[in-house]
């Protein structure tokens, strides 16, 4: 959605690496948003976007209106059940549609052989994957690693809204997450406990709490204990900015690697 950091631009650089012609599309999408976010104020920087995009190296940037592509009798939605019903879809009811609707016309106005999204959307991403499957897109999801500030904090378009002291406050997201991701990695498998003493960490350092919930990233849903390949994912607020990340707790290879060596 633009006001690009280095997140976007790394998954330039990927796209870049495996195709032979990028498309970088800019579009703040009003069907995403509910009444009363941050769509009016969302940051919108085009010409300096296009400018970093053209340094990039990008050979082609789409810049498509809202009367463009939701005439004033559009009628049409996406709805990808069951993935998209907890965390995100349950915190921003109605979020998820915009986000496949959209994507969806993208889809098929560019026609590209590749897409590429990044990890700190982690449900974003199930839901994507999901609806390129089920509707036979032609397209290879590309998932793309969360780039962090030095702190941890997750890049985000909307970290530009944080005061220095929301600023600082925020480092403790992360931090929660990482400190979740030691604890499985001592052990810790009972799923609500986890939970429970990640959003205790976040309240702790004043913090509020949308949501704390273990998830299977490839179907969200949530497993009766913490399992290989599970990852937790949160929402914050730091005064009114609201701000989503998400960790691997036990990292499907390494705990394949360890079973082998056990053996």
């Amino acid at each position: 959605m633009g006001a690009l950091h280095e997140g976007h631009l790394s998954l330039v650089r990927l796209a870049r690496k495996e195709c032979g012609f990028t498309v970088v599309s800019i579009f703040v999408n009003p069907m995403q948003f509910a009444p009363g976010e941050d769509f009016e104020r969302y940051p919108r920087r085009e010409a300096d976007d296009t400018t970093i995009l053209d340094t990039a190296g990008v050979d082609l940037v789409y810049l498509p209106d809202a009367k463009e592509l939701y005439p004033p009798d559009f009628s049409t939605a996406i709805e990808v059940a069951g993935v998209s019903a907890g965390a995100e879809g349950a915190a921003r009811p109605g979020h998820f549609r915009g986000v496949a609707t959209v994507v969806a016309k993208l889809f098929l106005q560019v026609q590209p052989d590749a897409a590429f999204f990044g990890r700190k959307d982690l449900q974003q991403v199930a839901v994507i994957r999901r609806m390129t499957r089920d509707l036979d897109f032609p397209v290879r999801i590309v998932v793309g690693p969360t780039v962090r500030e030095p702190d941890g904090l997750a890049l985000s378009s909307r970290n530009a809204y944080l005061s220095a002291q929301e600023r600082r406050q925020a480092s403790a997201f992360p931090a929660a997450l990482f400190t979740a991701r030691r604890r499985a990695a001592d052990g810790e498998r009972d799923v609500g406990r986890l939970e429970s003493e990640t959003r205790r960490d976040l309240e702790t350092a004043g913090l509020g709490v949308d949501y704390v919930e273990v998830v299977r990233p490839d179907t969200m849903a949530r497993p009766t204990r913490i399992e290989p390949g599970a990852a937790l994912c949160a929402a914050v607020r730091a005064g009114k900015t609201r701000l989503i990340d998400n960790v691997v707790l036990i990292d499907a290879e390494t705990a394949a690697s360890e079973d082998s060596r056990k053996s």
